[in-house]
């Protein structure tokens, strides 16, 4: 696909447009005063801008490289998506460009408990921690670490300052990573879903986490605290599991809408047998009346053939680095496809 950027005079709100014709599809994104056109035919996509020139005050920037603070480098198997030059900005606000790296964004022990006291400057801590959620674009390995911190904006703590520090340092050490995207050899939807039962001391609520790929392309994920207590493992897998199917079915929604919808069913994958149990045999459905709306909404999606789940091993289970603070988060992070961008090589190829 082309990619082109295009600025215009005018202001408008952010919108998605689809144009398809026969085999020709093009998609259209505007915010506020910027354009981004892309799409499989380049010779469309030129006279589109050309129309563009004759109606607006455009300019055409070409390539896409920069859009909302996330950069953009285009190699021969795909584009990277980065935020290097954000990631150096808030750096040097919390005064750690010169910071000691660290491997992990959180220590494995490190449970963000307001155990000392306050922090002297709140409003800080808030921006900074504001500043790191956006940089979880382009981060889903930082998500988790950020998803804690963001719990204390309204009364941080010492301890809660010093984690955030030490996810800047890891921010340090890794300050060019990003998303890879390539073409897919398949463009089947898969889910990861995880929880990790009553992790949190203070309410014993537990966090979850997914990851959703679209062929081997990671295009959704999230880390967030369920809102109610959970009274089994079982329990928060499946809560877990609904969230994420509730996710899948969203992007099939709009799949279809870009014309790109997989012929396959999507797939869930989850490792507790218990809750994979659930989602596929209806006569257990006496034992968990406590998580009924769950249970219809993913025994349903499962009994209709809209999504297949399955089980999956702890060693494989991706979202896990949603749930918790990992001691070797290496595996999973190239899992996600966060890593350096491509390197270029001399006559202008590249290599990931």
């Amino acid at each position: 696909m082309g990619f082109f950027a295009v600025r215009l005079t005018h202001h408008y709100l952010s919108s998605n447009n689809v144009f398809k014709r026969g085999t020709v599809i093009l998609y259209l994104l505007v915010y506020v005063d910027d354009i981004i056109i892309t799409g499989n035919d380049i010779s469309y996509i030129q006279s589109f801008v050309n129309r563009l020139h004759k109606e607006f005050s455009v300019k055409d920037l070409g390539s896409l490289g920069y859009f909302l603070g996330l950069e953009v480098t285009h190699s021969d198997t795909g584009i990277f998506l980065s935020q290097a030059k954000y990631a150096h900005d808030i750096l040097a606000q919390a005064g750690l460009l010169d910071a000691k790296p660290v491997a992990t964004p959180l220590a494995s022990t490190d449970l963000f408990l307001s155990t000392c006291d306050a922090f002297h400057d709140p409003t800080l801590y808030r921006s900074l921690v504001g500043a790191l959620q956006y940089l979880t674009i382009t981060r889903p390995d930082l998500s988790y670490a950020v998803n804690q911190a963001s719990q204390h904006l309204q009364s941080p703590t010492q301890s809660h300052f010093q984690s955030v520090k030490r996810i800047l340092r890891y921010v340090k050490g890794t300050i060019h990573f990003g998303l890879h995207f390539s073409k897919p050899v398949t463009t089947t939807l898969l889910g990861y879903s995880d929880a990790d039962w009553a992790r949190c001391i203070k309410t014993r609520r537990s966090t979850y986490g997914y990851s959703i790929y679209l062929g081997n392309n990671l295009v959704s994920w999230s880390a967030k605290k369920q809102p109610t207590v959970s009274r089994s493992s079982c329990e928060s897998e499946y809560r877990a599991m609904a969230n994420t199917a509730a996710e899948i079915i969203w992007l099939t929604h709009l799949l279809r809408d870009l014309h790109a919808l997989p012929s396959v069913r999507p797939t869930l994958l989850c490792d507790n047998k218990s809750a994979i149990f659930l989602s596929q045999n209806p006569v257990s459905h006496k034992r968990a009346k406590h998580i009924d709306i769950d249970y219809h909404f993913v025994r349903e999606l499962v009994s209709s053939g809209r999504l297949h789940t399955k089980f999956v091993p702890s060693n494989l289970q991706v979202a896990d680095i949603f749930t918790k603070s990992l001691p070797r988060p290496l595996k999973f992070r190239d899992m996600l496809r966060v890593g350096p961008p491509p390197v270029r090589l001399r006559g202008g190829n590249s290599v990931t």
